[in-house]
């Protein structure tokens, strides 16, 4: 068997094993799904009103405030999702599995590459899962094209992708699970101070910089873009230099861990 051939079997079986523990273990990942859905409802049921109004000048327009929204909740699903794979990951390094696993004539990098595809996988479903209660509420992107539809779809797998390869650094020097759930946190919170629930003119002075230059921000206004028919501007090439600047960055300090000699 050749080098790829074994790479891509040891890769397939790897991935189903951490398939099989999402699928036996759901309550990480229904808990991680709760927090955007939680937020999505608050802040147009609750707040909907009031934030259009602010956002716009005008009048109330829950529904208007809707469609702004909802690109950075699908956005921050994505940061939920893959806080359980530095969870999932850690849990391997700790309980002794990996030790085991580095005994055995497999791939060394399948299991990495298994939590990377079935992370990706699961924050796509997370993802559509959200999606569908947004749509359920009235969240319509009318004016999206299909080719506008498969970008935003290429868009959101791309920051998973370099999101997970993060969370999987984040995961290997963790000492514990615990650890790693707070390691990972600010992928969760960085949405909350990005373009997500306002925009950045509506936000202080000092803190505007930051708010427009962290990862999150261009990403949710090319999703906003895509979606809505927004003008999207220099963000589109910004996500994707993020995007990929993290996964190159998550990838080698990742293998870097993982191949370090157990002490």
């Amino acid at each position: 068997m050749s080098a790829l051939s074994l790479a891509v079997r040891d890769s397939n079986t790897m991935l189903r094993r951490n398939l099989l523990h999402a699928r036996r273990y759901p309550s990480l990942t229904l808990n991680l799904l709760l927090t955007p859905v939680v937020l999505l409802l608050l802040f147009v049921y609750v707040f909907g009103d009031v934030m259009s109004a602010g956002i716009g000048g005008g009048g109330a327009d829950r529904s208007e405030y809707m469609a702004y929204l909802v690109p950075g909740i699908l956005m921050m699903t994505i940061g939920g999702t893959v806080v359980g794979t530095a969870v999932s990951v850690s849990m391997d390094m700790s309980e002794g599995i990996i030790a085991r696993f580095r005994t055995l004539a497999i791939h060394r990098g399948s299991v990495l590459i298994g939590h990377v595809i079935g992370s990706v996988l699961q924050s796509v479903m997370s993802v559509v899962l959200v999606g569908a209660v947004a749509v359920a509420i009235g969240f319509r992107s009318t004016n999206a094209t299909a080719l506008e539809w498969l970008a935003a779809f290429g868009l959101l797998t791309l920051v998973a992708l370099a999101l997970t390869w993060i969370a999987i650094g984040m995961g290997l020097v963790s000492p514990n699970a615990e650890a790693a759930s707070n390691n990972a946190l600010p992928l969760v919170f960085l949405p909350f101070i990005s373009s997500a629930f306002v925009p950045i003119d509506a936000m202080p002075g000092w803190f505007q910089p930051f708010a427009e230059y962290q990862p999150f921000t261009p990403a949710i206004e090319t999703l906003r873009g895509l979606l809505l028919g927004t003008e999207i501007g220099h963000n589109g090439w910004l996500a994707t230099v993020w995007c990929l600047g993290l996964a190159v960055i998550g990838y080698y300090w990742s293998k870097a861990v993982f191949n370090r000699d157990p002490k």
